[in-house]
Parts: structure tokens; sequence; C-alpha cells
């Protein structure tokens, strides 16, 4: 009788996080399409980051990064979740798409500091410090390769325009998102 009550509550834990990557990843298709073109680069201002910064806090890594993931197939599928109210593998291979990719990675990295510092309030910062300059470094070789620019011509265009607004996100991220974590933590105990 323990083991099916067991089994019971894994499939209802596995069933709410199923439902919560699935929300969040709702959330991100949501957020995404709203962007800011900037004259001066191809890649416009979003808060793609900013709602992964709350996806690893409320998910965790690996939900986290299957929520990413799970985004890019939508927009790879076609359907308008990318910059602009756009898709399709096109976008996916244009000049934003090393950026689009590298959210991965910084789901990753970020969750990386999260669960392997647990307890220390802000151990996500320098994860998602780590987490968005490999996501620029990774984006940045990708559209100076797509441009036919310099990797330094397109770290001009590509990454220092967004340096301010993505150190406001990741300052107001690190204060939300630990409250998020722990008020859906305790809801679900």
């Amino acid at each position: 009788m323990k083991d099916n009550a067991n089994s019971i509550y894994d499939q209802a834990n596995k069933t709410k996080n199923i439902t919560v990557i699935g929300l969040m990843t709702a959330v991100i298709c949501i957020a995404a399409p709203f962007s800011i073109p900037i004259p001066v680069s191809p890649v416009p201002l979003s808060l793609t980051n900013f709602i992964i910064f709350l996806a690893v806090y409320i998910l965790g890594m690996k939900s986290a990064s299957v929520c990413v993931i799970l985004y890019l197939m939508l927009g790879a599928a076609g359907l308008p979740v990318f910059s602009s109210f756009s898709g399709g593998l096109a976008k996916l291979a244009g000049p934003t798409g090393g950026y689009l990719a590298g959210f991965i990675l910084l789901a990753l990295i970020q969750g990386f500091f999260l669960e392997h510092f647990p307890g220390k309030k802000y151990t996500a910062i320098p994860g998602m410090i780590l987490g968005m300059a490999v996501c620029y470094v990774f984006g940045t070789a990708w559209l100076a390769w797509q441009t036919g620019q310099s990797f330094i011509a397109a770290l001009a265009i590509g990454v220092l325009p967004y340096l301010p607004g993505d150190a406001v996100k990741i300052i107001i991220a690190a204060i939300i998102g630990p409250k998020l974590r722990a008020s859906i933590r305790k809801q679900s105990s």
C-alpha cells in the first residue's frame, strides 16, 4: 500500500512539474515577441532573458532548460514566438539565432549556480552574469559569421547596447526570483 501511495505522489509531482514547464514556456512565448528594434543592431531589445532568469528560479536547471528548448522548438515550427512576432527555422538560422540558442546555455549555467550553491541568497547573480556572457559569446560569434563582420564589430552591435538593460534585468530577477521560488515551494508543501 505504501508503494502505491508513493507512486501516486511521484505521479502527481511529475504532472505538476510538466504543467509548470508548460506554463513557463507559455510565459516566454507570450513575452518574447514584444521587442523593441534598435537602429544600430539586428538584435532587438526583449524580455526573453529576464523571463528565463525567472524560469530558472521557479523550475530549476533541468526543467527551465526544457522550457527554453520547447520555446525554441515552437519558434522553429513557425509559431510567432520570437522577437517581433517572428518564427521559423530562418529566424534560428539568421543573425539572432546564436543568441536564441545561447538561451539554453543561460538556463543551464544559472541553474547550475542555483542548485550547487543552495542557501546562498544571491548565488544566481554570478550564474546569470556568466550565463549571459556565454550566451553573448555564442550569439556574437554567430552574428559575426552571418553578417561577415569581425567578432569585435558584432560585439559592438550585438552586445554593448544591451549591457545596461541586462544588468537591470539581473538585479530585478535576483530580487524577485528568490521570492517566487520560495512562494512556489511553500505552495507545493
